[in-house]
């Protein structure tokens, strides 16, 4: 790219990092807030986003297009129906896409393009638990709407550093894994098990 295009590309990375930081902590921030944590002038931001709304839909539909490529991958990663499975749960997690839908679900009007985004990623949860649900390795009772919802009760999990808030949704991500198994398995849970100062210093006043 030319000097001026890779500037503009380093400008909307920074604007789409900051942004998914700025609304997954506060939906009803403005867009300038954005503009000022990604470091640029708010008419850089404004030229390649002209409303919030326009963000917001950008970072649903990045997330969207995230979900379904982990899905994808899963799908032909393993010939193992369970580590199929396992591997979705695990790499959903990791993508943390459901941070988006816990904050800005309700915030902001859906494109046509985003309903056929969600629609593919809908398609693909559902693939992935029927044909889990039929080789017998997951409990028939458990629907593609608990597996979302339980995305969702990790992507609030965040405690510490980036990096110990992934160890805990993975320890806990294998807690769930295990309740979910045809039958249910017995494995060591990954990671250090959250201590009580660590939960108490959340109530430490900031600043």
């Amino acid at each position: 790219m030319s000097g001026r295009k890779a500037q503009a590309a380093r400008n909307d990375e920074l604007i789409l990092t900051a942004a998914r930081a700025v609304f997954t902590a506060d939906p009803g921030a403005p867009i300038a807030a954005v503009a000022e944590r990604a470091g640029v002038g708010i008419s850089a931001l404004y030229r390649r986003y002209p409303s919030k709304e326009a963000l917001l839909q950008k970072l649903c539909g990045d997330g969207l297009q995230l979900y379904i490529a982990v899905a994808e991958q899963a799908m032909r990663d393993h010939d193992d129906p369970w580590e199929e499975f396992a591997g979705y749960m695990r790499g959903i997690v990791d993508a943390d896409t459901n941070s988006l839908t816990i904050k800005l679900a309700g915030t902001f009007h859906p494109t046509q393009e985003l309903h056929q985004h969600a629609a593919r990623a809908s398609e693909l949860a559902t693939r992935l638990h029927t044909r889990a649900v039929e080789a017998g390795v997951l409990r028939p009772d458990i629907t593609p709407a608990d597996l979302a919802l339980i995305f969702e009760q990790l992507a609030s999990v965040k405690l510490g550093d980036e990096q110990r808030t992934g160890e805990l949704r993975h320890r806990f991500l294998a807690l769930m894994l295990d309740s979910l198994r045809q039958p249910p398995a017995h494995r060591p849970l990954p990671g250090r098990a959250p201590d009580d100062l660590e939960l108490s210093v959340r109530w430490s006043p900031v600043g």
